[in-house]
């Protein structure tokens, strides 16, 4: 009879080969990146946050993220610059003459 073992365990249930366990979560923001010239269209996919870190200010430390969507849309900036309201009003147009 063959035992099973989990991934990447031993028969006593430690890692193989000396391996560490490691914390492997993954955060996603939607991309705020316009999709248009008008600026009436976001790009929405998720994008995954590469970092996460603080940033001094004179109100505080703000959220900051380091950003990449699928399309290749990368930002990097406060949280809240970064994330958007599906139904925030739309920004000014601006008329070209």
């Amino acid at each position: 009879m063959t035992k099973l073992f989990r991934p990447g365990a031993g028969p006593t249930g430690s890692p193989l080969n000396g391996g560490h366990v490691m914390e492997a979560s993954v955060m996603f923001l939607d991309c705020p990146a316009y999709t248009n010239q008008r600026g009436t269209a976001r790009c929405g996919l998720p994008a995954e946050v590469e970092a996460w870190y603080a940033l001094g200010s004179t109100d505080g430390p703000l959220e900051c993220a380091k950003i990449r969507c699928p399309r290749g849309h990368m930002f990097n900036g406060p949280v809240e610059s970064l994330t958007w309201r599906e139904h925030a009003e739309a920004p000014a147009v601006r008329v070209r003459q």
